[in-house]
């Protein structure tokens, strides 16, 4: 099992393809520049390596990216731990139908979701979660863990192309998860339905009514507004290229179905959130969690992480101290391994 410690040092490696790019335009400019001097570049060239400064540039972007690899601290679980926890088992089902591209609350609905989820996870103590995206069908995204750290990885891949049946089903989210959860002596069980509210299909009443059956207490929290908004379609660089439309070619605008999770979460003896107001989401739903029964389990999880980052930094270290003693100019060892233009 392996981490990083710090997974937002990634950002470092997108430099990258940009100072390829620079070194190519700045290559192409210098090429296209000396050729001003004609007869006289030979002569002022003599002795030089044409190809040293790709090398070298080679060595110092690999460089950088150790160095980035190094700064995220890659650690390795070298131990596996059973122990002993108190919590209750909590489904998300994350509704990932086109819906939830809406703009109407930044950046988007489905982004809301997905923060929302990540921030309600980060208050958890010991509880086991587990993820479901829905939309014309419910799929598993992790099945019930204590792993909270691999959640957060899998709810970041929660999108609508993960889901190939179009359409949002709300009863198949619910039935789902009825058979998601692994534990049935676990007494107090949730399960959090974040969606815009938006049903193209029947039959969710009845399905809420066989989790209340079964003591699943269910959350629904709500994402969007009501005015609504257009669903835009995008091109590859994230651009709106147009929107949604129906069979009249009209503009489909998608607003907020709140009647319908508020009636889903009273049949169940449940709660609805206004999923806009995230500060008031998270706080009254922590409370709310902290407040259940907790039941104890067992739990097996990677223990004695080790820190990698040392073997990243050597490697950079040593290929910037290599780069320091290449020169421009040719030489009797780079000649040997092929460097000799």
């Amino acid at each position: 099992m392996y981490k990083f410690e710090h997974p937002e040092y990634i950002w470092f490696l997108a430099a990258i393809p940009v100072a390829i790019a620079i070194f190519l335009v700045f290559r192409i400019w210098q090429k296209s520049a000396q050729k001003k001097f004609g007869a006289l570049l030979p002569e002022m060239a003599k002795g030089l390596n044409r190809t040293r400064p790709y090398f070298k540039t080679t060595l110092i972007i690999i460089a950088f990216g150790f160095l980035a690899l190094s700064l995220m601290n890659l650690k390795v679980g070298t131990k596996m731990e059973t122990v002993k926890r108190k919590g209750i088992d909590i489904v998300f089902a994350i509704d990932v139908s086109k819906s939830m591209l809406a703009e109407d609350i930044a950046p988007n609905r489905l982004s809301k979701a997905k923060f929302l989820t990540g921030k309600i996870i980060d208050q958890l103590k010991g509880d086991r979660i587990g993820l479901i995206i829905y939309a014309g069908a419910a799929y598993p995204l992790l099945p019930i863990t204590t792993d909270y750290g691999t959640a957060k990885l899998k709810l970041d891949l929660a999108s609508p192309d993960l889901v190939p049946s179009m359409g949002t089903a709300l009863s198949d989210a619910l039935k789902f998860s009825q058979q998601f959860y692994n534990d049935e002596s676990q007494k107090n069980r949730m399960l959090i339905v974040l969606s815009d509210g938006e049903d193209h299909e029947d039959g969710w009443i009845q399905e809420a009514e066989r989790l209340k059956e079964q003591g699943i207490q269910l959350v629904t929290i709500g994402l969007g507004t009501k005015k609504g908004a257009p669903i835009p379609i995008k091109n590859k660089r994230g651009l709106i290229r147009d929107y949604k439309k129906d069979y009249d070619n009209e503009i489909v605008v998608t607003k907020r179905n709140e009647s319908t999770l508020r009636e889903m979460a009273q049949k169940t003896g449940g709660t609805y959130y206004d999923g806009n107001d995230a500060n008031l989401v998270i706080d009254a739903l922590s409370e709310q969690i902290e407040g259940m029964e907790k039941m104890e389990f067992e739990a097996k999880q990677v223990s004695d992480y080790q820190d990698q980052f040392q073997w990243f930094l050597g490697a950079a270290l040593f290929l910037i101290l290599l780069d320091s003693f290449i020169g421009e100019k040719k030489s009797f060892w780079m000649e040997k391994i092929g460097l000799k233009k």
